[in-house]
């Protein structure tokens, strides 16, 4: 949005083309979430406390994470609304790959609200069923690896449009460009051709398990910001690169 706004004002005023470079965006959009949390965090987490939405630990992890109990949950959305603020202001809305991803964390946002909205409600620390929690994990990331698979070579969503329908009336037989090979760590001219099938796979897993990577550690004690925050670390610096 604001990045839309500096390309309007470019026009006129030179310095503005500043924001159209991906560091300095980054470096402000981290900024703006420190300054969400700052001024959201502490009245999100008194609301919270006063409500009296806590954490309902599992009684078979260690022990010493009982005394957690109690512990405001829901945190998870004031992450989302750094994230999609963040994004909606910094991010380059024109690239289709950055409405993925948003689309995607909300999904698995949504997922993990009701996971921790049956917590609280039902108290139950379980919360959602496992096959339920991996059932709308699975469509959101289908759907997502799906559209990745033929939106890397397509400029446009008209174009995804027409290669999906070709792939669907060959008999799921059409390959995919070289654009969608995978690549090997450290030999840039190396790579390898992963198919329609391959690519959707490959992808699936690596939505699905990044989730639950951080998923498992969460259903301890409802806990998981540094887990998060070292994923997003490496997320980050891969995304940048």
């Amino acid at each position: 949005m604001l990045m839309l706004a500096a390309e309007w004002m470019e026009q006129y005023v030179r310095a503005f083309n500043v924001f159209g470079y991906i560091t300095l965006r980054a470096v402000l959009a981290t900024m703006t979430a420190l300054v969400i949390s700052f001024l959201v965090g502490p009245r999100m987490i008194a609301w919270l406390t006063r409500m009296k939405i806590g954490q309902s630990v599992r009684d078979d992890g260690p022990q010493t994470h009982l005394a957690k109990a109690g512990t405001p949950t829901m945190g998870g959305a004031l992450i989302l609304v750094c994230i999609v603020v963040t994004t909606l202001l910094w991010g380059n809305l024109g690239n289709r790959f950055v409405w993925v991803v948003l689309l995607v964390t909300l999904g698995f946002g949504a997922v993990g609200w009701v996971d921790d909205w049956r917590k609280v409600v039902y108290r139950n620390p379980k919360g959602l069923s496992a096959r339920a929690k991996f059932f709308w994990q699975s469509l959101i990331g289908l759907v997502a690896a799906i559209y990745l698979a033929f939106s890397i070579s397509a400029p446009d969503n008209a174009q995804f449009a027409r290669q999906f329908m070709a792939w669907v009336e060959s008999g799921f037989a059409v390959g995919l460009s070289p654009k969608a090979d995978l690549i090997v760590p450290f030999f840039k001219t190396v790579s390898y051709p992963l198919g329609v099938w391959g690519f959707i796979a490959l992808t699936y897993f690596v939505i699905v398990g990044c989730s639950n990577a951080v998923n498992l550690t969460d259903g301890l004690d409802g806990l998981a910001i540094m887990p998060t925050v070292m994923i997003a670390a490496a997320l980050a610096v891969f995304a940048y690169v």
